[in-house]
Formats: structure tokens, sequence, C-alpha cells
């Protein structure tokens, strides 16, 4: 297996990055600063002068970095809330965007301030007295592109299932931060460490149960640094095996047939029912066993990555 990876300048535009439905995911996960002190009262003046009180405007950007010279034009998920929490803990949405910056008049009092990107976030504590006020927050994240192969051939996104994690000292998968990354898209992530876990799936019929990963699973540990993309490409080595009983070599397959699929230690990979079910293996040695009437038969074959075949189980 191999592990290439390649670095940007810059990471790319919103357009090319996680879809906004992840960035809601982290906003609604991420955490307000602890509670503060609540909002100020403002004195009331006598009945006759009352007037409508306009707030005073919270204009709001986010860049990737600190030294980033221009902000993010897409892809944000704005939402301020009530620094005051509520009787359950909680604290109240006060207003939401989702465009590139961020602009709306509050009556004075402080509130929290986040901004999702990706699963990336940043928060922020802001105190409204009367003037307007200015804050760019910095997510300190960047981009990480997946690319899986086989052979030569890119495999599309619906062949793989890939899983994210934050790893700890002597633990790889520490924290699932993403069970269902997608193969080719810019992912935006924290600036940090990461554990990588793909696995083909099966597409082929003949599996017992809907679990349709395979045994050809690629791992990676990288570093996403702020402000690029980093981008790693994954190869898988495997093929396509199709299982026959058969009476001769070269027979026709024989129906109402089951099979087992088994490491030559003895684990089982799969089980199979049909006269000639397929199935996606890593390169390796495997013991294929057929059931049919009562009788077992068995054989040993080797998989070859890229090299789709048939494994024959003579009835004999």
């Amino acid at each position: 297996m191999k592990l290439l990876i390649l670095h940007t300048s810059r990471l790319l535009l919103a357009s090319t990055l996680l879809a906004a439905g992840a960035g809601d995911a982290a906003a609604q996960t991420a955490a307000p600063p602890a509670q503060q002190k609540g909002r100020s009262a403002k004195p009331a003046a006598p009945a006759e002068e009352e007037r409508p009180v306009v707030g005073a405007t919270l204009r709001l950007s986010a860049a990737l970095t600190q030294s980033d010279s221009a902000a993010l034009h897409s892809g944000l998920v704005w939402r301020i809330f009530d620094d005051a929490t509520q009787p359950d803990g909680s604290r109240k949405l006060v207003a939401e965007s989702r465009e590139a910056s961020f602009s709306a008049q509050l009556p004075d009092g402080a509130y929290i301030v986040h901004v999702a990107f990706g699963l990336a976030g940043a928060t922020r504590r802001v105190v409204m007295e009367g003037r307007n006020v200015s804050e760019r927050l910095t997510l300190n994240a960047g981009g990480l592109k997946l690319i899986d192969t086989l052979g030569d051939n890119q495999l599309p996104a619906q062949r793989l299932a890939i899983s994210i994690y934050v790893p700890e000292k002597g633990n790889s998968e520490a924290k699932l931060v993403l069970a269902n990354a997608r193969s080719s898209e810019v992912l935006c992530l924290p600036e940090g460490a990461y554990h990588i876990v793909s696995t083909l799936l099966d597409v082929s019929q003949g599996s017992q149960g809907d679990n349709n990963t395979t045994n050809s699973v690629v791992t990676a540990d990288l570093r996403v640094p702020a402000g690029k993309v980093t981008e790693a490409t994954l190869r898988h080595r495997a093929a396509t095996m199709t299982l026959k009983l058969v009476k001769a070599p070269g027979g026709e397959a024989l129906a109402n047939t089951s099979f087992s699929v088994l490491t030559p230690g003895g684990d089982v990979i799969r089980e199979l029912i049909g006269a000639f079910p397929s199935l996606a293996l890593a390169e390796g040695e495997y013991v294929a066993i057929a059931r049919r009437e009562g009788k077992t038969f068995q054989t040993t074959f080797k998989v070859t990555s890229t090299q789709d075949r048939d494994v024959e189980i003579l009835a004999q």
C-alpha cells in the first residue's frame, strides 16, 4: 500500500469544500464558552419619552488562518446565541446566517458567536454597548482530499466507506470525527493529526446479510496544516472472485450451493449462496468451501490485485 501526500499553497474556495450539512453538524456540536455575566439592562426613559431602541451593528467575518489577508467567501454557517443561559442550561439562538459575512443590528448585551466551516469551527464572546462591533474569527483549518485507487483506476465514492479519526497516544482510532467521508471531495478539518480508514465495498450479489464491506482496508496517518489542502492517495489491492462448484474443470456451475471463504487460519471472510456468487477480496491466499446436497468440497486459491477470475471447486 502506498500513501501519496501533496500540498497546495492555499485552501480552495468553499465550492470545493464539504457540503453545508457538515457545517451544520459541526456548529450543533460545538460548545460555547462557559457561562459569562448576563446581559446588562438599559435604564428605562420616562414613559412620555420612550422610543424604539435601535441596536448597534455586529459585523463578522472568518479566515482559515490568522495570516490570511482575505476572508472566506462562502460555505460558512453563523449562529449567534444570547450569552445568558436558560433554566435548562442552553442558550437562546438569536440569529443564524449562511452568508459569507454576518451583519445585523443587535440590542446591547453579551453574545456568543459561533462560525462553522465544514468540520472546523470557532467561537467568540462579543459585547454590544451602543457602538458598532467588527470581529474576524480564525478557524485554524485546512483541507483534506482523499483519492482511492484499485490498480491504476480511481474508485468511485460508492465503492468506499471512509472514516476519519483523531488519534491519541497508543490508540489511532481514539475519536471518530467523520464516519462517511467521500472520496475526491475536499473536506475542511481543524488543523491537526488524523487517522484515515478506507474500506472497499463489495457491489457483487450473493452474500448473506446487508454488510458489504470487504477485507480490503487501507489506513493512513497524516497531518492537515492550516490554510492548505492535503491530498492523499490510498491504494487498495484487491480483485473480484466468482465461486463455482463444478463436476469437471470448465464445467457448468451447480445451483443450490452455499459457499464459505476463509483465511488459511480458518477465519470466515464471507458466506455466500448461489450458482456462481462473486465477492471482492484483498490480495492474498484463501480457502473456499462449497456445500451441496449434504456434501462438502473445498479448494485453496490465491488473489492477485486487479486480476478478477473464476474459482472452481470440483465436486469430487
